[in-house]
């Protein structure tokens, strides 16, 4: 909340001849090249500009990136930025050889239609699309002749939240390459006046802190940074640049009043932050999820979080913990006050949690609210307090009730709006939509939390953002007859460090100003608040600066309006769902915002080149990935690549790992390797749904355990449990183990055996595989690998194969179960690598643009000692950027 988050990256790459990467920041190592080829003199970016305008917090942002082509035949130059999800895209312009090709902002369906005439006709074309909650990024890419200029311009508006007492501009800097003319640019005009301005950069050493310049002075401020090529290099002499890293602008006003009231042009805004006000006393109740997805590190990370939280809590606080699996556990039969014995133990309580079982969503919630509602009815807690409950879940409801409309209606129909509800979404194997929404109807809202080092801190610093109420039931009024348009103006809470924000139309023309009257229940009494705003003050306010952008106010309003229009479509239903829908792409046509309801397009009209177009268009909600190709063919010789056969590819996990991830639908594969040490145990699959769980542990080559130098690791052991059967299956090279009930069963590999159970089937064949058939759709395969005992590395080792999965359901995850979902990638670029046989490319997947080599990988399952290639993408580094969070958050404390 409160970020203005920018990533812009710039790459100039040469088709079949090599590339040259030139970033403004790239969210995954997008390319890495040698210093060579990012110093090729034939691409020159020879300026890059950001620049940001201010006013009254709302933000128009405008990238501007120049480059030359230098070369005697054509190139080609992507333009990337990643926006905050609450930006809206407002223009985009090419400019090549002085003709410049705007973008048009179109309802999305006509939008579609005009690009695929485009394509038909032969024209470059492009499409940038919003991609509904989650539209994070937008790409250009496009060819440049020899000895040709290219511009990109683009735009973007956002109004900037307070969040902790500040406004922030953030912007990620990662150039790779010294530019010529690189300049950062914020000038902030604020009517109330500036009482802060800061300014700092990761990356800024004692030598560019005085490149950085920052000023303000009453209503202006202004920072600026505009380093030097040499000041941008990395040593003296060097190629390389230092500019890597975060560069922050933040800033606060004066707040000689509880708010300030401006109108103009017709417009107005009210921004509502007081001070000097007694925090009230919140009850807390913290529904937490404890199933056995939660398992490792994100239920560690989840009790780090809750213990620093405790260590925040205030003595007058109102506290209790719900855990869902598949039962709900209460720490407490009621909240109880946060008194130091009382945090004592709930600390030593939070260090117990462990997990337990399925996930009974809907279970930990009516218990949580219901816990809550009878506190109020008891009159239990502090008659003048805020109270408020935050869930954390990382899956889907399998236990209990698993209707997610019938969940939601549940958790609405028990909150009746009394107070929020704030949902943390841990991962992505979950129903994100549903979250959001359910959090939208009980006026909070939802965040995810992402797989990572910092997990903990995440989950801390939300619990931040609302761990200070001030005032409850804030309603902001205005006089009737004169307004109109009205954005929201009741808020359940105001948060200290926060602001609250309401923007309308004013009808009467003749009005000179309006008084504004806010009502809310503080700590010790009831508070009123009275604002005044002139409009002759505002306006003479704004002639005293340049920095304006149109109409500003106007723009702010319809930002605002058509952001709470959304956030209510959300949480619509049928005809209602419909208006609402119809008036935010009214509005969104008129101010021209690119929205999850419109879409920008770029054409370039034919000339003699042959033209190809791409454009890869993220799906709803999955992939929030754009991408605005245009790309000439010609002096374009792309390498070619195998594809494996199109059927007879299973996903699988064997050697040394070597993972290989089937693709159907493109009739491809994907592959990736684990690097661990020995002993590590891996999850791969993991189904609460049917209760099916496999894990494999690795171990090491016979040198590795004679000295700490890397060696080869393997799959030395497979644990395999279904829980609806009571059966585990603990599979070694030298013996299988079956346990149904109390009694174990022992099988080597020798045995020559077909084992039939109710839904399971076990057959062994000789020296070779063991398969694994439970009922009728799950179906895996080990296979043994058996080495000459005298040699002098390599022990025994399995692979295992999932031959049938689709009876595996929608909530399976793992390293290998993730993928039972269905999986989209696009690959761009293809040129050479390294190895003349394996070409490198990007690929864009999961909102990752990677780089990948084409390679191949075995599958052992016809031939289990020489086996087939399989030709497939490799991704690095663990497989990071295609499997969910970190290779290290599967691993698991036990086999079985």
């Amino acid at each position: 909340m409160g970020n203005q988050f920018l990533f812009f990256t710039l790459l100039m790459l040469i088709p079949a001849l090599g590339s040259s990467d030139f970033l403004i920041n790239n969210i995954r190592n997008i390319k890495k090249r040698n210093a060579a080829n990012i110093n090729n003199n034939d691409i020159d970016i020879y300026s890059l500009k950001v620049d940001c305008k201010v006013t009254s917090r709302f933000s128009h942002n405008v990238i501007t990136s120049r480059a030359v082509n230098r070369a005697n035949v054509s190139k080609e130059a992507f333009f990337d930025v990643e926006l905050p999800k609450t930006a809206f895209i407002t223009n985009f312009t090419m400019v090549i050889d002085g003709v410049t090709y705007p973008g048009t902002i179109k309802e999305k369906e006509a939008a579609q239609q005009q690009y695929q005439q485009a394509v038909s006709r032969g024209q470059t074309a492009g499409l940038v699309k919003a991609s509904g909650r989650k539209m994070e990024k937008f790409s250009v890419s496009v060819n440049i002749a020899a000895a040709s200029k290219v511009t990109f311009e683009l735009i973007y508006e956002e109004l900037l939240k307070r969040h902790f007492g500040k406004y922030e501009l953030f912007l990620k800097v990662n150039p790779k390459q010294l530019v010529n003319q690189f300049e950062i640019e914020a000038n902030i005009f604020e009517p109330q006046g500036i009482s802060s301005l800061e300014a700092e950069g990761s990356f800024i050493t004692n030598d560019l802190l005085p490149v950085i310049h920052k000023s303000f002075s009453g209503k202006k401020g202004h920072v600026s940074f505009k380093p030097t090529i040499d000041q941008q290099r990395s040593c003296v002499d060097c190629p390389t640049t230092l500019l890597n890293g975060d560069f922050v602008i933040t800033y606060d006003v004066n707040r000689e009043s509880p708010g300030d009231l401006q109108i103009v042009n017709g417009y107005f805004v009210h921004f509502f932050a007081p001070k000097n006000i007694s925090h009230l006393p919140k009850n807390i109740v913290f529904i937490i999820d404890v199933s056995i997805s939660m398992s490792g590190r994100k239920l560690q990370q989840t009790r780090e979080a809750l213990l620093k939280i405790l260590e925040d809590i205030k003595e007058d606080d109102y506290l209790n913990f719900v855990l869902f699996g598949d039962d709900v556990h209460k720490w407490k039969d009621t909240l109880i006050k946060a008194t130091p014995e009382n945090l004592d133990e709930a600390s030593r309580y939070v260090q117990q949690i462990d997990i337990a079982g399925w996930t009974n969503l809907n279970g930990g919630l009516m218990a949580g609210i219901e816990m809550l509602n009878e506190a109020h009815k008891n009159r239990s807690l502090p008659e003048r307090s805020a109270s408020l409950i935050i869930m954390l879940t990382d899956g889907r409801p399998t236990k209990g009730e698993r209707d997610t409309q019938v969940i939601l209606s549940n958790v609405r129909n028990a909150i009746q709006g009394k107070y929020p509800l704030y949902n943390l979404g841990f991962g992505y194997d979950l129903d994100y939509g549903s979250l959001e929404k359910m959090a939208a109807e009980n006026n909070g809202l939802a965040r995810r939390i992402y797989e990572d080092s910092d997990s903990a801190l995440q989950l801390q610093g939300f619990y931040d953002e609302v761990a200070n109420p001030l005032l409850t039931e804030v309603e902001l009024k205005y006089p009737e007859n004169v307004i109109s348009d009205l954005t929201q103006n009741h808020f359940k809470h105001y948060y200290d460090g926060s602001e609250l924000v309401v923007a309308g139309r004013i009808t009467d023309n003749d009005l000179n100003s309006i008084a504004a009257e806010v009502k809310a229940h503080g700590a010790e009494d009831d508070l009123t608040f009275t604002e005044q705003s002139d409009m002759e003050e505002t306006a003479k306010a704004l002639e005293e600066q340049q920095h304006i952008f149109g109409d500003y106010m106007e723009r702010l309003w319809a930002y605002l309006t058509i952001q709470q229009l959304l956030e209510k479509r959300n949480a619509a239903k049928g005809e209602e769902k419909a208006n609402l829908t119809a008036k935010a792409l009214e509005m969104s046509l008129k101010y021209k915002f690119v929205t999850p309801l419109t879409s920008m397009i770029v054409t370039k009209p034919e000339d003699n080149e042959d033209k190809a177009a791409l454009a890869d268009k993220p799906l709803e909600g999955t992939n929030p990935f754009c991408i605005l190709s245009l790309a000439a063919t010609r002096q374009s010789v792309q390498p070619t690549y195998s594809r494996p056969p199109p059927s007879h590819s299973y996903t699988s996990v064997d050697g040394d790992p070597h993972f290989i991830i089937d693709v159907p639908l493109k009739e491809d594969a994907l592959c990736f390797n684990i690097n661990d040490d020995p002993g590590i145990v891996l999850n791969l699959i993991r189904d609460p749904a049917t209760g099916i769980i496999v894990n494999g542990q690795l171990v090491g080559d016979k040198q590795s355990s004679n000295d700490a130098s890397p060696h080869n690791t393997f799959i030395g052991r497979l644990g395999i449990l279904n829980t609806q059967l009571n059966m585990t299956l603990e599979i070694t090279p030298e013996k299988i183990t079956l346990q149904i009930g109390r009694k174990p069963i022992n099988f080597t590999w020798f045995d020559e055996v077909t084992l039939r159970h109710p839904n399971l089937t076990l057959k062994i064949i000789r020296e070779k595989s063991l398969e694994i058939s439970m009922g009728d759709g799950v179906k895996f395969e080990v296979v043994l690998h058996q080495v000459w005992r005298k040699h002098a590395t390599y022990g025994d080792f399995l692979g295992f194969y999932i031959i049938d999965g689709h009876k595996m359901s929608e909530h399976t995850h793992g390293l290998l179960g993730q993928f039972f979902h269905p999986i989209d990638f696009s690959i761009l670029e293809v040129h050479p690598g390294s190895d003349p046989k394996k070409p490198d490319a990007t690929m864009i997947v999961k909102n990752n643009q990677l780089t990948v080599t084409r390679g191949w990988q075995k599958d052992y399952t016809d031939d289990p000692k020489h086996g087939r290639n399989v030709p497939c993408w490799f991704i690095h580094n663990n497989g990071e950027g295609l499997i969910d969070g970190a290779h290290t958050d599967y691993v698991v404390s036990s086999l079985l």
